[in-house]
Order: C-alpha cells, then sequence, then structure tokens
C-alpha cells in the first residue's frame, strides 16, 4: 500500500516547490508535473508531486482523510 498526501503549492523554485501539508511545509520534487505554480493542489508521494489536483477535489480527499482520523479515535 502507498499513501500519497494532498498539498498547496507555496513557491516554486525550478525543480523543486515548497508544499504546505495543513500548516506543514515540505520541499518537493516536481520533475513529473514541470507546470506546477504557486496555488496549485498537488499529491505528493515519497517526495515526488505525481498528480495536480483541483482545490475542490484536494479538499474532498483532505476530509476523507478527517473522517479516517475521527473513526481511528479511541483505538
Amino acid at each position: 500500500m502507498c499513501l500519497a498526501v494532498p498539498g498547496k503549492v507555496i513557491e516554486v523554485n525550478g525543480p523543486l516547490a515548497v508544499v504546505d501539508f495543513g500548516g506543514v511545509k515540505r520541499e518537493v520534487r516536481l520533475d513529473l508535473l514541470p507546470d506546477i505554480k504557486p496555488g496549485d493542489w498537488v499529491i505528493v508521494h515519497t517526495g515526488f508531486a505525481i498528480e495536480k489536483l483541483d482545490e475542490k477535489r484536494a479538499k474532498e480527499i483532505l476530509e476523507a482523510w478527517a473522517e479516517v482520523e475521527r473513526a481511528m479515535e479511541g483505538f
């Protein structure tokens, strides 16, 4: 199983971007998606942006993760 997480691109510097994952900012490689710009939403897996998302879809995914987290409380 793999885990890919949506985040919002804050800054782009060549093949690298700073991506915000709900307040946690990380450097991400853009080798697979060279046309990304600040404000775009991306799915990130193992440090690489692997898919561009629209904001609506990104927020749907984040809400699904929040539901999983709420369901796991108390385990």
